[in-house]
């Protein structure tokens, strides 16, 4: 008898003590005490809820979007005559060319695309498109093809306004590119390589790129859209349709020029402005120094002991321009313009290039550890040469 109770206090013992243990570990304010665990390091984990409303955005398509911007962008063919050399005296090569020497001579053709900008038949495009060609076509989304006139161009930016004569244009809407953000979604449309129109998507990688080399006035879209040859001159569009930058270059490190995800694009900031001046009178004017700046860095510092480590170092100054006849020296500190500080070259160059001819800039510098002001009558910027 008394062995089947110990059996018995046994076992409810242990059923009792396993209640417990699992009342302690689930519940343990049922126990009406504190519980004592084992001491852990918090961590904060940010989990986004995402709404099937936002999951329907991220992949809907971009159809829209080029359906209303495709109809206003164009391909732009050029003809180039080459004039031929004079002929050569040499018998072994005319032995072998006759009159002709090889390379030299004949109709060069180019390829581009543009974007219709106004109804009254204004078309945008690049510069080194239509650079030199004698004669100029543009064939439209809806298949017809009219002949082109220069209307000015603008080698600095690498822009040109182009005049078709045809009815019931249809016409890109302009969009603005300053409100583009690194990672928007923006569409490319052109005509690579002669195929026919083509849409490429990507995202914008980078804005206000400039040190490229490319322009002398640069503030580029970088974006990842693929871009090729034939694709110059065409449109950068965001994801309404509106135009937010006209493709201009694209980084290869290959001859053929292929798309590697890196393709640069002249923002409409830029193009509203000079696509007005061109229209207006067939060039862009802009201020103009004539100094030889470059930017401040650590050596400049240490070896100039200068005090500051933002601004522009005048490396040279032309006597007869602007600013050597306002007393400009080499080795001054350009620190602000107009009470607009200088921060640096591409800055600069902007900041001089927005002034109208004429007017008197103040231009602040430092010179020899001391601040003084100097009244720059500005310039208008001389025409570029021509590439060759």
């Amino acid at each position: 008898m008394l062995k089947r109770l110990w059996l018995l206090f046994a076992q409810a013992t242990t059923v009792g003590l396993a209640l417990l243990f699992i009342v302690a570990t689930l519940r343990p304010e049922w126990l009406g005490g504190t519980a004592v665990m084992a001491p852990t390091k918090q961590v904060t984990i940010q989990q986004a809820s995402v709404p099937d409303s936002a999951r329907v955005v991220a992949l809907k398509t971009y159809a829209e979007a080029a359906r209303k911007a495709m109809p206003a962008v164009v391909s732009v063919y050029t003809t180039k005559e080459i004039r031929r050399a004079a002929p050569t005296q040499d018998p072994l090569f005319e032995h072998f060319f006759g009159d002709r020497i090889p390379g030299h001579g004949g109709r060069v053709t180019g390829l581009g695309s543009g974007v219709i900008a106004a109804p009254e038949g204004y078309v945008l495009t690049n510069h080194h498109v239509v650079e030199a060609a004698d004669e100029i076509a543009v064939a439209l989304a809806d298949g017809r093809r009219v002949a082109a006139t220069l209307v000015g161009a603008d080698p600095e930016t690498d822009l040109a306004v182009l005049r078709i004569d045809a009815r019931d244009l249809p016409v890109i809407t302009l969009g603005s590119s300053d409100a583009l953000s690194v990672g928007d979604v923006v569409l490319a449309i052109g005509n690579p390589f002669d195929v026919g129109q083509t849409v490429t998507m990507g995202i914008v990688s980078a804005v206000g790129r400039n040190n490229l080399g490319i322009n002398r006035y640069e503030n580029f879209i970088q974006t990842d859209a693929a871009i090729n040859q034939g694709n110059s001159g065409g449109a950068l569009v965001d994801t309404a349709g509106n135009l937010v930058g006209i493709n201009t270059a694209i980084f290869s490190p290959s001859r053929v020029g292929g798309s590697v995800g890196i393709g640069f694009a002249i923002p409409t900031a830029i193009v509203t402005g000079v696509m007005k001046e061109l229209i207006a009178k067939g060039r862009v004017t802009r201020g103009y120094f004539g100094i030889e700046p470059v930017d401040i860095t650590p050596e400049i510092v240490a070896a100039l002991k200068l005090r500051r480590e933002q601004g522009v170092v005048v490396r040279g100054v032309q006597r007869s321009a602007p600013a050597g006849a306002a007393g400009m020296e080499p080795g001054d500190v350009l620190i602000a313009i107009n009470d607009t500080p200088v921060r640096d070259t591409p800055g600069m160059l902007n900041q001089i290039a927005q002034l109208p001819p004429g007017s008197v800039a103040r231009v602040r510098i430092e010179r020899g550890g001391r601040e003084m002001d100097l009244n720059v009558t500005v310039g208008e910027r001389p025409v570029p040469p021509p590439r060759r």
